[in-house]
């Protein structure tokens, strides 16, 4: 399995940088995990529009989706290509697909995350976690390695569940460290929580994502204690 990471900051893209985007291969099979803002570009100096297999989205907020929809105009538009298979917290992407509804309806079929189901050669485990919108943790599994997930997330204690003994821990980091915003302490994390719960799971390799553009990621990794990685575009995995 090889996961490569196509962006990682959170909220907008920066001049170098796109939002959260990870592409996750195994046995001849294409996954993309939350196509953000800007990982389209960063994604086709990988692999075409027409490779990619199937889509994962934790949550409707556009920095983890907005990018689906140049994604399936390509599709669309371009030679022709087997519907695309979306999967999605319930009504996560109903805005981004209404954005061209004429042009990329009849390019995927949207199915709702389920607690356990299979995308590929994956299986996918999915658990819910607080964020201001309704967010799936993801957990794929695949020639017995394991990539865990948190979208976006708030403190909670199924985290150390999502990452249990995983090869590679993608956490959200918003912020480093110390009291988030009272407004945002249910619902993000920092770098610290993700470093806390990764020490708890006994996770392999740690990437902290969702970094705000501008900030010092040094001061996140020194947070996080457990050893870590902040994810950046090319940062490529091989499990």
């Amino acid at each position: 399995m090889r996961l490569t990471v196509l962006g990682g900051v959170g909220a907008w893209p920066t001049a170098d940088q796109a939002c959260g985007g990870y592409l996750v291969e195994h046995d001849g099979f294409t996954l993309l995990v939350d196509p953000g803002y800007a990982t389209f570009p960063a994604m086709q100096a990988l692999v075409p529009a027409a490779a990619v297999d199937a889509v994962l989205v934790s949550h409707g907020h556009p920095d983890h989706c907005a990018d689906l929809n140049p994604l399936l105009r390509a599709r669309a538009l371009g030679p022709s290509v087997p519907v695309l298979p979306v999967h999605a917290p319930e009504g996560a992407l109903d805005r981004v697909l209404a954005l061209d509804q004429v042009r990329v309806d009849h390019a995927c079929v949207v199915h709702v995350v389920e607690r356990s189901f299979e995308v590929g050669p994956f299986r996918v485990d999915t658990w819910d976690l607080p964020h201001f919108v309704p967010n799936a943790g993801l957990r794929l599994t695949a020639g017995g390695r394991v990539i865990a997930y948190t979208g976006d997330t708030g403190p909670s204690p199924a985290l150390v569940d999502l990452a249990r003994d995983a090869d590679v821990f993608v956490a959200e980091a918003t912020f480093a460290r110390h009291v988030l915003p009272a407004d945002n302490a249910p619902y993000l994390s920092t770098a610290e929580q993700a470093g806390a719960n990764a020490h708890r799971a006994g996770v392999g390799r740690l990437l902290l994502t969702h970094l705000w553009p501008g900030v010092d990621p040094a001061e996140h990794l020194e947070a996080a204690g457990h050893p870590s990685e902040v994810a950046v575009r090319g940062l490529v995995v091989e499990l």
